[in-house]
């Protein structure tokens, strides 16, 4: 007790920020604890086979049971949140490390004494505490990333494609940002009440911008993206396209078995870029059925417009994020602006100060974000049934899904609130087996949608 009350005389700072670290590392540890205690009473399955059922043989009217995970779904779920939790302090001591110990006002220092002028100096600055942070960073990233994934079979991947993807990020991340960073800190400059005002402005062509351009500049850079190679397959999918109004859209395969051997499928794109991508793993592992259906449910985001109303939402929340930034940054300048070294937010060695406030803010926020995905992902789960009426496909699909990426069907409320953007496995099998309005006889939601099947 001594010991501590000296050190809070010598370091004032120290006593906030020590209550802070504790406050978040108890609330990670009991939310780690509780996600352990809802899974305890789990059992295990035996292995599934990855082979699909023909389609020819499936009876879409059979409901399908939702399965008991695998043991090792359960040890994956309970220890992914505790390192959920490790993530998440970690987020906050990195950059509250690089703020407290000096260093980006020395790294600021001396990109000002490169670059000379203003631009460039704060390149050289993004660009060194860039490189810092990922080394930082790497083995956290490299153990999560590589080590884990092959510890429970997910992953394909060598260490040669692990660490060559993670450089790419990393001049990705540079490049983006020194096309991007120098307006916020000129708003900063020009306009230090309203800054976050105009930034969030900013922010919706620059997300509307990057959909665009990710699937054609950024994606291929990890993966290799080509037509789907079953041309058979690739008809029956764009006959439903047309069904579901999705007019100009491409379908692409993708080579993730590099990688992972996870399953997945996602839409992506803005405008003339926007496409719908199957895993090549996927294609290995799901039947025709299963596979239809999935491409129902992302051509649902398309016909619904989840894409643009997502993207309107990222917006929202990045306005409260920067509005909170804006009115809580002053507070810690005034309070550590000697250990800092910088007095005014304009000055951009006060970036990490905006990652360590953006990081806690975007937690705050994220729960309201994750409830509208799963809420879409509900909706797009309907407009798939209702275009293909592919309910046992659907079922069955999922509880391979759940098998091949080691998942467990009904995760608990603090990990639903906190982590999940679909509904749970478990919820949505339940909805397949369920929802039949047209065997009642009763108006399906979507089909307002829908052209006529052709004969």
């Amino acid at each position: 007790m001594f010991a501590r009350c000296k050190a809070k005389r010598l370091h004032p700072e120290y006593g906030c920020v020590s209550r802070f670290v504790f406050i978040l590392i108890s609330f990670c540890l009991w939310v780690g604890w509780e996600a352990r205690a809802e899974s305890t009473n789990s059992a295990s399955v035996p292995q599934m086979s990855a082979a699909p059922v023909k389609a020819a043989a499936i009876d879409e009217s059979v409901p399908v049971p939702v399965p008991p995970p695998l043991e090792r779904a359960v040890q994956r779920y309970w220890t992914g949140n505790g390192w959920y939790c490790v993530i998440v302090v970690w987020g906050v001591a990195l950059p509250a490390l690089l703020l407290f110990s000096g260093f980006s006002a020395k790294l600021r220092d001396v990109a000002k004494c490169i670059g000379r002028k203003w631009y460039f100096a704060l390149c050289l600055y993004l660009f060194g505490l860039l490189v810092v942070n990922y080394v930082l960073d790497l083995p956290l990233s490299f153990y999560l990333g590589f080590v884990r994934a092959h510890a429970y079979e997910l992953s394909n991947q060598t260490f040669a494609k692990w660490f060559g993807d993670s450089l790419k990020e990393l001049m990705v991340t540079c490049v983006a940002g020194a096309l991007c960073l120098w307006l916020p800190y000129l708003l900063l400059k020009k306009s230090p009440r309203r800054w976050w005002f105009y930034a969030g402005l900013a922010a919706i062509p620059f997300y509307f911008f990057s959909m665009l351009i990710e699937p054609v500049a950024v994606e291929p850079l990890f993966n290799k993206f080509t037509p789907i190679h079953d041309k058979a397959l690739e008809a029956k999918i764009l006959a439903l396209a047309e069904r579901a109004g999705v007019k100009g859209s491409r379908v692409y395969e993708v080579n993730k078995s590099v990688d992972t051997r996870t399953v997945n499928a996602y839409v992506t794109g803005f405008l003339g870029t926007k496409r719908i991508v199957l895993w090549d793993t996927a294609l290995e592992k799901l039947n025709e059925h299963e596979l239809l259906f999935v491409m129902g449910h992302e051509m649902g985001h398309y016909a619904l417009g989840h894409v643009v109303k997502g993207m309107l939402l990222a917006c929202v929340l990045t306005f409260a994020a920067l509005y909170g930034i804006h009115r809580t940054a002053g507070i810690f300048i005034g309070r550590w602006q000697r250990r800092f070294g910088f007095t005014e937010l304009s000055d951009f060695a006060s970036l990490p100060l905006l990652i360590l406030l953006g990081q806690v803010f975007m937690f705050v926020l994220l729960p309201i974000g994750l409830a509208y995905s799963r809420h879409i992902e509900h909706e797009a789960d309907r407009f798939g049934l209702e275009i293909t009426h592919y309910n046992h496909s659907a079922a069955t699909g999922f509880t391979r899904l759940q098998h091949e990426d080691l998942m467990i069907p009904r995760p608990g409320w603090v990990f639903t609130i906190l982590r999940a953007s679909h509904p749970s496995i478990g919820d949505r099998i339940d909805f397949f087996n369920d929802y039949k309005p047209w065997e009642k006889g009763e108006p399906m939601k979507y089909e307002k949608y829908f052209a006529p099947e052709k004969p």
